[in-house]
């Protein structure tokens, strides 16, 4: 079954090259076809490939397909292979299978649209690229899937490029995540220099042989990676993107923002696990990162109206627990987190979807109201995710996933009562955001009528996303603390498995887990005191001038914007319009110039006249005779 891994992403790139040659020839029926179909089947070879490897792992806990050689120059040599071990075996299941229910719910959400088939060109060949980038054997080849991903964002955040807004939001998550991929890509050259090859196995082998713990190199490199994982995945200081990016189409908010493409930067940390573990400095960076970011975006969280702007910043928030995670050596916390986040941001986008549909493409949440009765398959699998995604106790995905990153944050040798409380305190805010956007939208007096029920191809992916996000974090329940569940035994052979420190004390584990849960029971209630009980409180504090300024501080996103604006782009600006007539801009008008002077005198030669080009010929013929015979 393994030798079939290089269908996973071939099927994929095949569906976009389909579509983008005959999409408009194809019609909607067979585009929807070919653009559902590839990662349909993409999905079920990854599963079963899965079950193989569960059954039967490969020698060595990793399968290495080589497909042909890439570069070969001197010692430089660069495979197009594909590597398969658990960590990106989750990966690969994770993109294929929600990769897949997203491409069926666009066949209805995008059924109107006049660019089809070019929406599912786009779809396919991001699939493609975020396959190629967590299968990749090297890192060459991922950094080719990772420049892939970015250029489909770019090309699905302004899909609807008409509106010049749109294609601003493009262009900025373009511009924004090349600073980051900038910072990547001299990392690369310095491990290329450190250990002579970009094959990632052989990096890792050889970097605890190379480098000492601390080494300056190895904190370099680390913190280059970071800063190209902080760009994809929109954490400070590149978060700015990934609000603007709701733009795109919702489903494409569901593809690329929440359950794959800003996950690349985790998948990154945790492949190259190796260094970093060389690096405690740039591993405590990671876990500021993140415990900073999920609290900056649960502040900018709380005060949003677009619907998809408070899963937009609930996006970077759980991204930030991931990389908390990270930081603090919970590697397989951290992935599964991922896994369940992927479940649950994937349904409440999608849910958000189905809403927007429903009224008439508003996206303002204070503008709905009254949905829970007129759209109950939505409401119910919405609130299943919002459940999952506050972490609600017991009954969700989320709250296992996460319970798992807040106590290792405290325990795990990386981990300190500091960014413990950052991630309860996390956990409260999304609670709250997240219920305030459930009451708000489904409860209360219904503002808009319904003008789109939603067909099976909307709800059953709702229904198979919300029974993953309610079920999936079970797999994860412990039998005896301190020993290793279902998932961390299975990260183990791609992983460094968890410190057994992190559980020595099972009594303040227990209290984080209450405290953890009783945090998000309470949460949930202010938020429906406040926006469903007694609005007025809320009214009352933002009629007020600190309630007005703290509103649009939050509504803002703190201000990254507005202190971009003025620190790097303004002055850009200045010197590019004081610097456009320099010396370098001159020499190349200098060079057009010349070539239309030319251009103008050599004109004047074609007058008509026969008599002139004759005597032209006769001229000609006497200058090179003269120099033959003198020289």
């Amino acid at each position: 079954m393994y030798d079939f891994l290089w269908l996973v992403p071939t099927l994929p790139f095949l569906g976009f090259l389909i579509l983008a040659l005959f999409g408009k020839k194809l019609g909607k029926t067979l585009s929807a076809f070919v653009g559902v179909g590839s990662i349909g089947i993409s999905a079920l070879i990854t599963i079963l490939i899965g079950i193989r490897f569960l059954s039967s792992p490969p020698e060595g806990d990793a399968f290495v397909q080589t497909l042909w050689t890439w570069i070969a120059v001197d010692r430089f040599n660069v495979n197009i292979a594909l590597h398969l071990d658990a960590l990106s075996l989750v990966f690969t299941f994770v993109i294929t299978f929600v990769g897949f229910w997203i491409h069926l719910y666009s066949v209805e959400y995008m059924a109107d649209d006049e660019s089809f088939s070019r929406f599912f060109a786009y779809m396919n060949l991001f699939v493609g690229a975020m396959l190629l980038l967590v299968l990749g054997d090297n890192l060459l080849l991922l950094y080719l899937g990772w420049e892939g991903v970015g250029l489909c964002s770019y090309l699905l955040i302004g899909f609807w490029y008409k509106d010049s807004a749109n294609g601003y939001a493009a262009r900025k998550a373009f511009i924004v995540t090349r600073v980051g991929d900038a910072a990547m890509a001299i990392g690369l050259f310095l491990l290329f220099y450190s250990f002579g090859t970009l094959n990632i196995q052989e990096i890792l082998t050889q970097a605890p042989q190379t480098w000492s713990v601390g080494n300056n190199l190895a904190v370099i490199a680390t913190l280059l990676l970071l800063g190209g994982a902080v760009g994809k995945s929109a954490q400070l200081p590149l978060q700015v993107w990934l609000p603007d990016a709701m733009a795109g189409p919702t489903p494409t908010s569901a593809l690329i923002h929440a359950a794959t493409m800003v996950t690349a930067g985790v998948y990154l940390i945790a492949r190259m696990h190796g260094i970093y573990e060389l690096a405690p400095v740039s591993m405590f960076v990671v876990a500021i990162v993140g415990a900073a970011t999920l609290l900056i975006a649960g502040f900018a969280g709380l005060t949003q109206v677009d619907i998809k702007r408070v899963l937009a910043y609930s996006t970077i928030s759980q991204i930030g627990y991931m990389f908390l995670a990270l930081g603090v050596g919970a590697w397989s916390a951290a992935i599964f987190h991922f896994m369940i986040h992927a479940f649950f941001k994937a349904l409440l986008f999608l849910g958000a979807g189905a809403i927007i549909l429903a009224q008439h493409h508003e996206q303002n949440m204070f503008k709905m109201g009254g949905l829970a009765k007129a759209l109950p398959v939505t409401f119910w699998t919405f609130l299943i995710g919002s459940g999952s995604l506050a972490a609600l106790p017991l009954v969700t995905a989320g709250f296992y996933s996460k319970d798992a990153i807040i106590w290792f944050a405290w325990s795990a040798e990386g981990g300190n009562i500091y960014l413990w409380a950052a991630a309860v305190f996390g956990a409260f805010i999304t609670g709250f955001y997240t219920f305030r956007m459930v009451f708000v939208t489904f409860f209360g007096q219904q503002k808009i009528d319904v003008s789109h029920f939603p067909k099976w191809t909307i709800h059953v992916p709702l229904i198979v996303l919300a029974f993953f996000a309610l079920f999936g974090g079970f797999i994860e329940l412990p039998g005896t603390m301190g020993h290793f569940t279902l998932f961390s035994d299975f990260l183990k052979s791609a992983l460094p498995a968890m410190e057994e420190v992190a559980h020595e004390n099972v009594s303040l584990e227990y209290f984080s887990q209450i405290l953890t849960a009783v945090l998000a029971l309470v949460s949930v209630y202010l938020a429906y005191v406040l926006y469903l009980k007694k609005p007025q409180i809320v009214t009352n504090f933002t009629d007020t001038g600190f309630g007005k300024g703290l509103q649009q501080f939050f509504l803002s996103g703190l201000g990254f914007d507005w202190l971009y604006e003025r620190l790097f782009i303004r002055p850009y600006v200045w010197i590019a319009r004081t610097n456009k007539r320099d010396f370098i801009d001159l020499f190349y008008v200098f060079l057009p110039w010349m070539s239309r002077q030319f251009h103008y005198a050599f004109s004047y030669t074609q007058s008509g006249k026969v008599r002139r080009y004759i005597l032209g010929i006769a001229l000609g013929a006497v200058v090179s005779i003269t120099i033959v015979v003198i020289l």
